[in-house]
């Protein structure tokens, strides 16, 4: 005699949609418990039972009845929950080895930010006294070349014409020390 798991398998191989809903509402609370219990989401596992359940349905043609389906059910169930714990591992393994990189990048950003800093000193160190002090009243101090004029008691143009000189200079200098 055909046991009631049996009999509804049947019904499933055959294509019965009603069958199969009652072999979902069978399992779908012991399924559920399992998973939660391996995932700790109820959410993920309530997912990959519909998974489950959508494969069987697909390939009921290769279903046999006869054999221990709850133990097929369960395995299926375990495998997939074990490939996406270890897929969630990969990925935060991934994600940790992209953020320390990304420190190291920034580290070494760091590093070429001051060695370029000190080279720019350098070049302004390199200056004449006059350029220099032009050249930090226009930029750190944010005065105009009226302003910077009337201090140094000197022309407008003369201001101007030292700033582009100063900052010629450094550009220069900034490139060959790059090099």
């Amino acid at each position: 005699m055909a046991s009631p798991i049996e009999s509804i398998l049947k019904k499933v191989v055959e294509g019965d949609e009603k069958a199969f809903a009652q072999l979902y509402n069978k399992y779908r609370k012991p399924t559920l418990r399992f998973c939660t219990s391996i995932l700790k989401d109820e959410d993920e596992a309530e997912n990959m039972l519909h998974e489950v359940f959508i494969k069987i349905w697909e390939r009921r043609a290769q279903i046999n009845p006869e054999r221990n389906f709850h133990s097929y059910l369960f395995t299926c169930l375990r495998n997939m929950a074990f490939d996406y714990l270890k897929e969630m591992d990969k990925n935060h393994q991934l994600r940790q080895q992209y953020l320390e990189r990304m420190e190291s990048y920034r580290e070494d950003d760091r590093e070429e930010e001051e060695k370029q800093l000190a080279r720019l000193r350098q070049a302004v160190n390199g200056l004449s006294e006059k350029r220099k002090r032009i050249l930090l009243l226009s930029v750190h101090e944010g005065r105009s070349y009226q302003e910077i004029a009337e201090m140094l008691r000197i022309s407008k143009n003369t201001v101007k014409n030292q700033l582009v000189k100063a900052k010629h200079l450094l550009r220069e200098r900034m490139s060959v020390q790059a090099v």
